[in-house]
Order: C-alpha cells, then structure tokens, then sequence
C-alpha cells in the first residue's frame, strides 16, 4: 500500500511537472530574456548575444537569465507559445519577476535599455534599495 501511494505521489508530480509552463521556474527569482529565432545562425540573435556578452556583470546584478528559443524543438515552440511568438522571425521578449512581458521587440533590444526598464521596476527598486 505505501509503494503505491508513493508511485502515485510520483506520478502526480511529474504530471504537475509537465503541465508547468516553461518560465514558471523563475517567476518571484529572476527575470527573463527570451531570445527566440529560426535557426542558431540568426544574424539578430548572434547581435544579442554580442551585446549581453559585454554588460554579464549588469545581467547578473539584474537577476536576468537569458533563454532561446531557437529552431524547432518542444522547448523552443513551448516558450513561443507561452509568449505568442513567430517561429519564422525574430523576437526579444524581457519578462519580468511577476512573469508579465515587459518589453517584445523584433530586433534586438540594447543593453541599456534593458537595464532601464529592469531598474524601474518596483521589485527592482526594492533590491537596490535592501542591497545598499
């Protein structure tokens, strides 16, 4: 009897498991980037990567993890879809800690702005605000 009820706990929890949405592992921890791209040789995704390899100490102090979506994989249709994305194009999206789209761009979006739109954030507000 205990066997089974634990094999069943099991089972309930990798159903649990398979029904979560791709971000929901980081929603309340971290801020995400989702890169998403046809294919790994994008000429607009090697841009952003470019220009998040310059700024890796600001992504960090911003609990920003970045994730692609890229090609045709469960994982990649899964995040597009979680974010109502192409798969034929492009797409930036930042997701903030609340697990809300706060910026979707076509192009890829500048550090600068990124880091912006993060430090205006409430929730990032109050990090400086405890770190200080």
């Amino acid at each position: 009897m205990r066997e089974t009820a634990l094999g069943l706990g099991l089972a309930a929890m990798a159903a649990g498991a398979a029904l979560a949405g791709p971000l929901d592992g980081y929603r309340d921890r971290a801020r995400v980037l989702v890169l998403s791209a046809p294919e790994a040789g994008d000429a607009q995704l090697r841009a952003q990567r470019t220009a998040l390899a310059s700024v890796r100490t600001g992504v960090a102090e911003r609990d920003l993890v970045v994730l692609e979506a890229v090609g045709a994989g469960a994982e990649a249709r899964a995040l597009r879809e979680r974010l109502g994305l192409p798969a034929d194009s492009f797409r930036a999206v930042l997701v903030g800690k609340d697990g809300g789209a706060k910026i979707t761009e076509a192009a890829p979006i500048a550090p600068q702005r990124l880091f912006a739109t993060i430090d205006a954030m409430p929730m990032r507000r109050s990090e400086m605000r405890e770190r200080r």
